[in-house]
């Protein structure tokens, strides 16, 4: 069924001809809802057409009007503020539209695979420590984009880069044979992602140990130059003062001698070293250590595996590092070959952007070893080949990273991958505490699977004591609690922009009022109660000779707009246009199930319409919050 503003639209075009003989594109009429200060549904902005009337935007205004009014039976009357148009819009389109909203199971989705083959990835954990705060803003923003696109139309490929190798798994795996005793994941009773990030702290903790050491030595031996001890004093002072330029030149060159000694130890601390070596060994495939790395890896991927499955989301296929990178190794041969790349002096290869407004950027070191924009490449290529028909890549990564996309979709459409002018960075801002910035070497993240479930146990108090539980077994509550915990969860991190740094407070997001998942759940669980209470058949369709009431009226167009939400969404990349539908929705449904009886209405024609609009108010609700990734308890 047409939308109201493409009939409305057409029926403009042709009042602009029969008034002022203009031929006006559809695209010149702009279409708004009009603003609740005055009476009317849509606005329609005459202003453009004020100069073929040759009269005042009032006038002009209302002459469109009384046209609508005469020729197109949508339009029930009209008032002009100032050349905008504000339309009265006959109830019976409202429930016409309803109707065919009843009869439409996947109202609002396009068929899957009518656009473009499309792939998003996120996650993207390294495997050196547990999934945190972080992975989660990540995990749900890129899956939910994933649901929200594939409403849409797309076919999408759900995919993660596993950073399985580096210095930071080595660090791990040093420290595990340092200090482990044998310790597995069985005989402590942890999750294997959290073993292996235990040991990743100890290195840390050790790590920092030597260079203590280390440094205490150096600057001990620079305490020997003259004056040194009263440059340290002096620089103190001035930096305290916000004075630090005016150190001489023979203080700055002291303490410029003391933070290099400091930089000196960081790089020559023993554990470092050795670990640096155990990566050679890895590179060079040493049997003992990649028998290591396959079985911490292991551990890990056994407690990632069960973190998502508690998290709710899934992929469709996995990719590594340890595998992409030597593809990337490959294509940056390729493209030296091809004259994309250049070779400096000491052997390392570059591509120079500096035509395009960017720097030069290493693709691999002189001793031919890759770096970060190498594995990317390598895992960029290797979807295109995996994927013929794909259009393009969403990468769901930190903020931070701006620079680092930009580089790598430019390099991949030198290397010919005209695809990738499209891929996109969905960016996202970073998710704090209270207490500041997480750091995972510290130890100080918040872990993800102790915030589900501290989540889960607080949604069980809060449940608990609203004692609504009568007649649930233990397992049905537990089930309950989790979804009503990780969709409090799920909602915070999703309604925000993702653009924007946010803090987290689990507190509120749990709180049963306000702009949370668990009023949205709580909202969705009143619509199936007054089904049960029906004692029909919910109708498949209403009279459209009904007159609404505003909040009727208010509902009707709030489910007409969720085809257009999924659009929005869709285009923009963020899944906050769902969350505030969702809640805008929720309140609309709020005023209008407290201002219109509906069970306990005498006349048995509205009645249904009302017990419908609030069955079919729900389903688009639970598909709403579905495409957030946030399941629906059918009680609480």
């Amino acid at each position: 069924m047409k939308r109201i503003e493409e009939l409305l639209t057409q029926h403009t075009v042709e009042a602009v001809a029969h008034l002022f003989s203009q031929t006006i594109e559809p695209s010149g009429v702009a279409l708004q809802k009009t603003s609740k200060d005055f009476e009317g549904e849509l606005t329609i902005v005459v202003f453009p057409w004020v100069r073929f009337a040759g009269k005042s935007p009032q006038d002009t205004g209302a002459m469109i009007g009384d046209y609508l009014v005469e020729h197109c039976n949508l339009v029930t009357g009209y008032n002009v503020v100032k050349g905008f148009l504000n339309l009265n819009i006959a109830p019976a389109y409202w429930l016409q539209y309803f109707n065919y909203i009843l009869g439409n199971n996947n109202y609002g989705f396009q068929n899957r695979g009518s656009r473009g083959r499309v792939m998003v990835e996120y996650s993207s954990p390294n495997t050196n420590k547990p999934l945190h705060l972080g992975h989660l803003r990540n995990n749900f923003l890129g899956y939910s984009v994933a649901r929200i696109l594939e409403a849409a139309g797309h076919q999408v490929e759900k995919v993660q880069i596993i950073n399985d190798r580096g210095i930071h798994i080595c660090k791990s795996m040093l420290a595990w044979q340092r200090y482990g005793n044998g310790e597995t994941p069985e005989s402590s009773g942890l999750k294997g992602d959290h073993l292996v990030g235990k040991y990743y702290v100890e290195f840390d903790k050790h790590y920092k140990s030597e260079i203590a050491v280390l440094a205490t030595t150096k600057i001990q031996q620079l305490k020997e130059m003259s004056g040194i001890s009263n440059a340290v004093t002096a620089h103190k002072e001035l930096v305290k003062k916000g004075k630090e330029t005016e150190l001489s030149d023979k203080e700055k060159a002291q303490i410029q001698a003391l933070n290099k000694a400091i930089e000196e130890a960081g790089k020559e601390a023993p554990i470092l070293l050795e670990a640096q070596e155990m990566l050679r060994k890895w590179e060079q495939k040493d049997p003992e250590v990649y028998k290591l790395w396959e079985t911490m890896n292991g551990w890990v991927y056994s407690g990632f595996e069960a973190t998502y499955k508690t998290m709710g989301v899934s992929f469709d296929k996995l990719y590594y590092e340890s595998n992409t990178y030597i593809k990337g190794k490959e294509e940056v041969e390729r493209g030296l070959e091809n004259g994309v790349f250049f070779r400096k002096d000491d052997g390392s290869i570059w591509c120079d952007l500096t035509q395009d407004g960017m720097d030069e950027k290493l693709l691999l070191r002189s001793d031919g070893t890759a770096v970060y924009m190498t594995q990317d490449i390598g895992t960029a290529i290797l979807r295109f080949q995996d994927f013929p028909d794909l259009s393009y890549q969403i990468y769901t990564v930190g903020n931070e990273q701006e620079y680092h996309f930009a580089v790598l979709f430019l390099i991949l459409e030198k290397l010919g991958f005209k695809q990738a002018r499209n891929n996109y960075h969905l960016s996202y801002g970073m998710v704090e505490l209270p207490s500041g910035k997480m750091k995972s070497r510290e130890g100080t993240v918040v872990d993800a699977d102790d915030l589900m479930q501290q989540m889960a146990e607080t949604a069980q108090k809060i449940t608990t004591e609203l004692g609504k539980l009568e007649g649930m077994n233990p397992n049905e509550k537990q089930e309950l609690f989790h979804k009503i915990g990780l969709g409090a969860l799920k909602y915070f991190l999703l309604r925000v922009d993702p653009k924007r740094n946010m803090m987290f407070d689990p507190e509120e997001s749990v709180d049963f009022n306000g702009n949370t998942g668990p009023y949205i759940q709580y909202n969705y669980v009143r619509t199936r109660a007054l089904i049960n209470k029906y004692d029909q058949s919910v109708p498949g369709e209403v009279s459209t000779n009904l007159e609404l009431s505003d909040t009727e009226r208010a509902l009707l167009m709030k489910l007409h707009d969720f085809p257009v939400i999924i659009e929005e969404a869709a285009k923009s990349y963020d899944p906050s246009v769902v969350a505030s539908y969702c809640y805008d929705l929720v309140r609309e449904y709020a005023s209008f199930y407290q201002s219109n009886p509906i069970l306990k209405e005498p006349d048995e024609h509205r009645r249904a319409f009302r017990v419908a609009l609030s069955a079919r108010m729900g389903d688009i609700l639970q598909s709403g919050m579905g495409l957030l990734g946030i399941e629906m308890p059918d009680r609480m």
